[in-house]
């Protein structure tokens, strides 16, 4: 596979991640503030790093301060855009360099790929703090690991690995 389908793939990924977060802090009615902040900034740098990819400026801030209820919105609009810029992107396109400034405005030159890469790395990251912050609020994470996505099942769990290792104990 070339590299553009891997990049591909994996935002088809981190779109999916992001609807199953959304969703899932959208379902709770009052989520932990943080959480929404947390997720809030994974869309936020998605958008902020798709307009320095398309030369305009961003819609949002880096760090913005959305309600639960403007989530969907936001998302939806985010993954259509992106779609529609990767949908256009050729494999030679992925080494065309980009000059941008950053939000705290140092200049810098990287190439598509690596923007690429990092943008959605850097979705996966925060959306494992979310995780977190849903953890230890008392609510049950969003099991969006990329394995996830691939096998079309959820990955393995503490609770689902315990109960493995009681059955073969012999505990069950």
């Amino acid at each position: 596979m070339v590299l553009l389908e891997k990049i591909v793939r994996l935002w088809e990924h981190a779109f999916w991640a992001d609807r199953l977060v959304a969703d899932r802090l959208t379902s709770l009615g009052n989520p932990p503030a943080q959480a929404v902040r947390e997720f809030a900034h994974v869309i936020a740098a998605e958008e902020v790093w798709l307009a320095r990819l398309q030369g305009r400026p961003s819609r949002l801030a880096v760090w913005p301060s959305l309600a639960v209820n403007e989530l969907d919105g936001v998302v939806r609009r985010t993954q259509r855009d992106f779609s529609a810029y990767l949908n256009q992107l050729g494999e030679s396109d992925l080494s065309e360099v980009i000059d941008y400034v950053n939000s705290d405005q140092e200049a810098f030159s990287t190439p598509v790929d690596d923007i690429l890469l990092h943008t959605a790395l850097h979705g996966q990251y925060h959306r494992g703090k979310v995780n977190l912050i849903l953890r230890e609020s008392g609510h049950p994470p969003t099991a969006c690991d990329y394995i996830a996505f691939i096998r079309g099942a959820p990955a393995a769990t503490e609770a689902s690995a315990q109960a493995a290792r009681r059955k073969e104990q012999g505990n069950e």
